[in-house]
């Protein structure tokens, strides 16, 4: 065996197959191709309970009038801008990493919910739609008539 491979522990991995696999189904890091920009995409959790379904996105920067939440034929819909703020004159940027942009998410939400009663709150840069759901409607059986 040459002198180098001693250097490299065994288990050791030149390239972390596992963290690009994660980062190419992350969709908050979206790819970067021929130098354009990524997009602002925000991240969302979806959690459930004995009589309620939660939607509690991170929004950072972004004011409540940026936003719109909309239900219809199942599919709730939040959409939103992040704008840059404006450049001041005499400022070099040697780095910009945050990211602006429209975005728009979709999710489809069970049948089993209260539609007229969701609620959305925005605090802190953090949007929070609860969605109470509705008694479970049992499968209605349908005589065959001949």
């Amino acid at each position: 065996m040459s002198r180098m491979s001693y250097l490299v522990p065994r288990t050791a991995m030149a390239f972390p197959v596992g963290k690009v696999l994660e980062r190419f189904f992350d969709d908050t890091v979206l790819p970067s191709f021929l130098g354009e920009e990524r997009s602002f995409v925000p991240v969302f959790d979806i959690t459930e309970n004995q009589d309620t379904y939660t939607v509690v996105a991170e929004l950072p920067g972004m004011d409540e009038s940026d936003l719109t939440v909309t239900f219809s034929d199942g599919i709730l819909t939040v959409e939103g801008e992040k704008k840059q703020e404006s450049e001041n004159k005499g400022e070099t940027y040697h780095r910009i990493e945050r990211r602006y942009g429209s975005f728009q998410r979709s999710f489809r939400i069970p049948d089993n919910i209260q539609e007229d009663n969701i609620e959305a709150t925005y605090k802190n840069g953090v949007l929070t739609l609860t969605i109470p759901k509705s008694e479970e409607k049992e499968a209605r059986k349908i005589e065959i008539k001949h």
